[in-house]
């Protein structure tokens, strides 16, 4: 797939007047921070712009949103322009395609190794640690002022999917743009405290509960666990707030792959998997009809938890042999 490049990105967004950015559901840093960041951009340049969602905008992200998000669905009328922003397909804002493909022109901005081109614009680039990277190289382009809104918008994407600068996708650009982030006036140690030291009673009882339903397998290499929605309410917790425990699965001691296995209504089973050095699990999750990164993906099944849980433990087994060889 050929990318545009990020010059003919920014000429389009330029010509448009009424613009709609989409997020994907169940939104994290990343991808609100991204969003966010670009619509202060546009606003800022004379532009009506909107962040058009479909959920409810987790309580550590809600900083990031100054009037900028909307569930209205109707506002702005008709747009010029419609861009969907870490989103790998379109089953990641379906409750909003039907509005997404009612602009004239559409755009995407990604990367995750899955991604398939199929706006009329694209920017795909799975190198990139986070999405937030790809729109500073956009506003770069597009001549917008990065001011400390915008700057600690995304600082907030790119800390958020490097783990903290942890995760094995960290790369000098990275660091290089959050350097940059600093003349902004980004103040690091307030944004990390919203994401990071913000959370519910409710978050830690029920990161524990889950804690209890971990099984491993091949030798401890991989572990599994599960959140369901008796134990939500057992916990009074929200299934945003089991954000971040498929890391802490990942942590422990000889562990490859770690997934989450989060039961939704129905027959709806939505799975986070991790990796730490070496598996692909994002040829696990395309395995079962999701995708993502190498070492952080997800994927929706149709089934039960029991089903869920058989179906990873395969998928799981199989990577980990194919390492072995």
């Amino acid at each position: 797939m050929k990318n545009n490049t990020f010059e003919e990105l920014a000429a389009v967004l330029l010509q448009a007047e009424k613009i709609l950015l989409y997020p994907h559901v169940n939104m994290d840093g990343d991808a609100l921070g991204s969003c966010t960041a670009l619509c202060r951009a546009l606003r800022k340049m004379g532009k009506n712009c909107y962040v058009l969602v479909e959920d409810k905008v987790p309580d550590n992200l809600a900083f990031l949103d100054r009037d900028y998000c909307t569930q209205e669905q109707k506002i702005l009328g008709r747009p010029d322009l419609s861009v969907c922003i870490d989103c790998g397909d379109e089953g990641r804002f379906m409750g909003r395609k039907e509005r997404f493909f009612s602009a004239p022109v559409t755009m995407c901005i990604d990367h995750h190794r899955t991604t398939k081109s199929y706006c009329d614009y694209n920017y795909i680039d799975s190198g990139s640690a986070a999405c937030a990277e790809l729109i500073y190289n956009l506003l770069q382009a597009m001549g917008a002022e990065v001011d400390q809104e915008i700057g600690e918008a995304l600082f907030t994407g790119i800390t958020t999917d490097t783990g903290n600068f942890q995760y094995t996708n960290t790369t000098k650009k990275s660091h290089e743009i959050v350097a940059a982030l600093y003349d902004a006036g980004i103040d690091t140690a307030k944004v990390s405290a919203a994401l990071y030291e913000n959370v519910r009673l409710e978050k830690m009882r029920i990161r524990n509960r889950v804690l209890e339903t971990m099984s491993t397998i091949c030798d401890g290499r991989g572990i599994i666990a599960y959140v369901t929605q008796d134990m939500l309410k057992e916990t009074g917790a929200l299934m945003e707030e089991t954000e971040g425990i498929v890391q802490d699965l990942r942590s422990i001691r000889n562990v490859e792959i770690a997934a989450l296995i989060k039961e939704s209504a129905g027959r709806e089973i939505r799975v986070s998997l991790r990796s730490k050095l070496c598996a692909n699990v994002a040829e696990i999750a395309a395995a079962l009809g999701g995708g993502g990164h190498e070492r952080a993906a997800g994927c929706t099944l149709h089934c039960s938890l029991t089903e869920a849980f058989e179906q990873l433990k395969e998928k799981i087994t199989e990577s980990l042999a194919e390492i072995d060889d």
